[in-house]
């Protein structure tokens, strides 16, 4: 198989453990807004794609004022909930000593992307960033990831993947990059599966041996 020279990371639940950011501003603005606190069960299956599409699949009519409460409660609580996976910014290093070029897709806002990253020191690690502003189509579409490989100027057969949830291997595929699932994020093997993962990691440490592996 072609060498993986670039290796693209979705952000949320990859590169950083948001989890527990994401559900306590889901708390607060479904309880501001809607006056009740949405399960956690029907807001996880959402997580990946903009969050305005995560609002409007859910209360369509408060969507926009769902967004905006969100918004201002995790920028609030941001730096006191966002967690580090361990191993990352060695694994990070380890990518970068065997010459790999390293960027991020996210359907994050490319603000909150950056500040995130900056709350750990792993922003120097990535040539390229590329947030929700910067296509008009999403994932699970491939457009991102197609964005991301153009400003790179590199094939799609030198590529990778690395995303924890569904709509991440679905774009991966779509785009004809090798999708890579995360099982440290928040989805099941099966829905990786389901959302057609190629290959899968338990922990982010074990990355560089499956490239090794996967170009063997």
């Amino acid at each position: 198989m072609d060498a993986k020279q670039t290796i693209l990371f979705d952000l949320d639940g990859t590169l950083l453990d948001t989890r527990e950011l994401i559900l306590s501003s889901y708390r607060y603005a479904t309880r501001k807004v809607l006056g009740k606190r949405l399960p956690d069960e029907l807001i996880l299956p959402y997580i990946g794609i903009p969050l305005i599409y995560q609002m409007r699949k859910l209360a369509p009519e408060h969507a926009e004022e769902l967004m905006l409460v969100y918004r201002e409660h995790n920028a609030r609580v941001h730096d006191e909930l966002i967690r580090y996976f361990e191993g990352t910014r060695e694994t990070l290093e380890e990518l970068q000593s065997e010459g790999r070029q390293l960027a991020v897709v996210t359907s994050k806002r490319n603000e909150p992307a950056m500040k995130g990253l900056e709350c750990f020191g792993l922003e120097g690690y990535f040539q390229l960033i590329v947030g929700s502003e910067d296509t008009t189509k999403h994932k699970p579409d491939p457009a991102p990831l197609l964005f991301a490989t153009k400003q790179l100027d590199v094939p799609l057969a030198s590529c990778v993947y690395v995303g924890d949830s569904p709509y991440d291997m679905q774009a991966a595929r779509a785009a004809g990059i090798t999708a890579i699932g995360a099982l440290w994020g928040m989805f099941s093997h099966e829905d990786l599966t389901q959302g057609g993962a190629q290959y899968e990691i338990p922990r982010i440490t074990a990355l560089p041996a499956a490239l090794h592996d996967i170009e063997g």
